[in-house]
């Protein structure tokens, strides 16, 4: 995902991914500055058990982001979300009825004295398998 490729948006990006058969089920943005926390509310409580969510932050990743949301992505396997900041960075890879915390999560904090590029911190990427669930 980058900028530069023009498949991402300000805020959140998430992919949705069946956890049994590998197959994208959906993909979509949501602006966590000047967006409704609502749609992303939404499209998490519609998820199905076993149901793997690919996110991934650009700009802004958490002024609408409210304690419900905070909660359902903890649910789902993080346990970065609960200090996620403005402008911090954030790559997370989570399943619905996961057990515990998800091994896949990466955050950095925007910190004025230390971020890489002016007022933003440096850009995470994330590399790993993911174990495919069976079907049941």
């Amino acid at each position: 995902m980058s900028s530069v490729q023009n498949n991402v948006g300000r805020g959140l990006n998430i992919a949705l991914v069946n956890g049994v058969n590998g197959e994208l089920m959906d993909t979509k943005s949501f602006d966590m500055w000047a967006g409704d926390v609502n749609e992303l509310l939404a499209m998490i409580r519609a998820l199905h058990d076993g149901t793997l969510v690919f996110v991934a932050s650009y700009d802004d990743p958490a002024t609408k982001m409210n304690v419900e949301a905070r909660k359902m992505f903890m649910e789902l396997g993080s346990t970065a979300v609960k200090d996620l900041s403005f402008r911090d960075s954030w790559v997370f890879v989570g399943a619905k009825g996961i057990d515990n915390k998800s091994p896949f999560e990466q955050h950095v904090k925007n910190n004025k004295h230390t971020n890489k590029y002016e007022g933003w911190p440096e850009a995470l990427e994330m590399e790993g398998c993911i174990p495919q669930r069976t079907s049941e």
